[in-house]
């Protein structure tokens, strides 16, 4: 093996994409205090690799570790801002299937057993199903196809074995969705009550009140975490939440919680606060049941997507700020998206949309259906506002085609399970990714067999495209074959993508040391550095 270990990058650009970013580093941290968030519905559960959504990724990251981790301070993730956490190095082997891991010696999980080599292999044994207790739901088992096993050698070292060379491995695992659990914890202890080595311990969920986590007096981080602990308020309705933090009755709103119109609202009201505004790497999509009639038909898909006015949700919902996007979020915030010009020559993103639903209307025709034999569907959607208020607009687009839709809401502890067992027949649905690679998009939400494939989208074709591109270094010649992927998936309708979301987190002045990431909303959260000056 080539000992050639990774050392910390170059400093990855930062992006001044909002109204603020936290707290200069002239200023003295202070200990103390229980930071107040507000929280948009109850988690599904606080087991993080079985969840695809920040309601739990947000509030219980400070539960746990990372092998390696993007680092908080910096605001662009990328495989530049990668740092240790668990482990204190890593080296790939000569031929870059190897990838071996030297682990920090002393760390204790929140009940106090000590964190080995034996909890890394036990985490990814179980997200890959080879553990004889398993995950409820496995939303990223996909990131993991090329992950042949995990060799432990001694209590401080672990070696993950790969089928092929995959630059972007070392990537998926600094996300915020890849923690270390603890071997000695079943599944479903971990869903009800996760235990870890953060600096935060979980104590209490109500359901529809509160979930409230407090201080690891015995965090491995010297002088970590500042905060006494956060709690977390939920609060279903937007409109009363935000109010709520605009009156100072909490200290930081929801992640990625406040809208473009909303955030005017807000400083207006408080001029004072703080504001992050800007990409959060999360679309807002179609999904169609691709194993039901007649959606199993691409061409009622096609007259779908044709159906769809990208401008009109950009600017009624967005005030003109959120982005037209393929699947991968564009730069300057992302780094894998198309950009303007290419997304252009993408067949369905032209703006003339009396043309396209012209199209539509003739596909449809062809198939059966006119004003007097209209298609009456449901359209699916988590019951949550950020989800509700697109899937209205596409209802009124989908009219101009034949197509009579009504709206079916979802609560958010259903919403994942139900989409993923192919429970609907049309939906609007919003995906975030957790690592801006484009092995986190392609294998998660379009790979043959993947939980997270809502649609049951699938070619073998483009199977052999995603892994072509997963073993090539970054760079332009990958860019270049990304991008002819991402045209084909939209082109196909494998899910095809309304807008990529544009939204704000605000703090109170007082919050300090808080870095809003700006390509995966999935990141960042685990609050070690915050603290509050009062």
């Amino acid at each position: 093996m080539r000992r050639d270990f990774t050392k910390i990058g170059a400093l990855a650009a930062v992006m001044a994409l909002g109204l603020g970013f936290g707290a200069s580093v002239a200023e003295a941290q202070k200990s103390g205090g229980v930071l107040q968030f507000y929280h948009r519905g109850t988690p599904p559960s606080g087991s993080i690799h079985e969840e695809a959504t920040n309601s739990t990724s947000s509030p219980y990251m400070g539960v746990f570790n990372n092998l390696v981790m993007y680092d908080h301070a910096k605001p662009t993730n990328s495989v530049d801002t990668i740092i240790p956490d668990l482990a204190t190095e890593w080296a790939w082997s000569g031929d870059g299937t190897k990838l071996t891991f030297k682990l920090r010696e002393g760390v204790k999980f929140h009940d106090g057993k000590p964190f080995t080599a034996k909890d890394v292999v036990c985490t990814w044994n179980l997200v890959l199903g080879k553990a004889k207790a398993r995950l409820r739901k496995n939303p990223r088992k996909s990131w993991y196809t090329n992950l042949e096993s995990i060799e432990q050698k001694g209590d401080h070292e672990v070696t993950f074995n790969l089928k092929r060379k995959q630059p972007a491995f070392l990537s998926l695992l600094a996300g915020g969705y890849s923690p270390v659990y603890p071997c000695h914890v079943p599944p479903k202890k971990m869903r009800t009550h996760p235990i870890g080595t953060g600096p935060f311990k979980f104590v209490s969920l109500k359901q529809n009140e509160k979930v409230v986590f407090t201080k690891n007096e015995n965090y491995w981080k010297e002088g970590r975490p500042y905060l006494d602990g956060h709690e977390w308020t939920i609060i279903k309705s937007r409109s009363t939440r935000v109010l709520a933090f605009v009156a100072g009755k909490f200290d930081m709103t929801y992640n990625s919680d406040v809208s473009v119109p909303l955030l005017k609202d807000v400083k207006e009201q408080a001029p004072h606060v703080q504001c992050y505004k800007g990409p959060n790497n999360v679309s807002t999509n179609l999904i169609v049941n691709q194993d039901t009639a007649p959606f199993d038909n691409a061409d009622v898909r096609k007259a779908m997507v044709l159906s769809i006015d990208r401008d009109a949700f950009i600017k009624i919902l967005g005030h003109g700020e959120t982005i037209k996007s393929g699947a991968l979020l564009p730069p300057p915030a992302g780094v894998w998206g198309m950009t303007p010009d290419a997304l252009a020559k993408v067949a369905g993103y032209s703006t003339d949309v009396e043309g396209n639903r012209a199209k539509a209307r003739k596909i449809m025709e062809g198939l059966g259906y006119n004003n007097d034999n209209r298609l009456k569907v449901k359209v699916a959607t988590r019951n949550i506002a950020v989800y509700r208020d697109p899937a209205v607009i596409l209802i009124d687009h989908l009219k101009e085609i034949y197509i009579d839709a009504e709206l079916e809401t979802v609560e958010t502890s259903n919403w994942h399970a139900k989409v993923a067992r192919k429970d609907y027949q049309v939906g609007l649905n919003l995906t975030g990714i957790g690592v801006d690679d484009p092995d986190a998009m392609f294998y998660e939400n379009y790979a043959c067999g993947s939980q997270r494939n809502y649609t049951g989208y699938c070619k073998p074709e483009m199977m052999e495209l995603f892994e072509k591109q997963s073993m090539m270094e970054s760079g332009p010649e990958r860019k270049a074959l990304v991008w002819e992927i991402d045209k084909r998936l939209q082109e196909d309708a494998a899910r095809p993508i309304i807008f990529n979301n544009v939204t704000a987190t605000c703090w109170q002045p007082y919050v300090k040391g808080f870095v809003m990431m700006t390509n995966s909303i999935y990141n960042g959260w685990r609050l070690e550095d915050v603290w509050l000056d009062k």
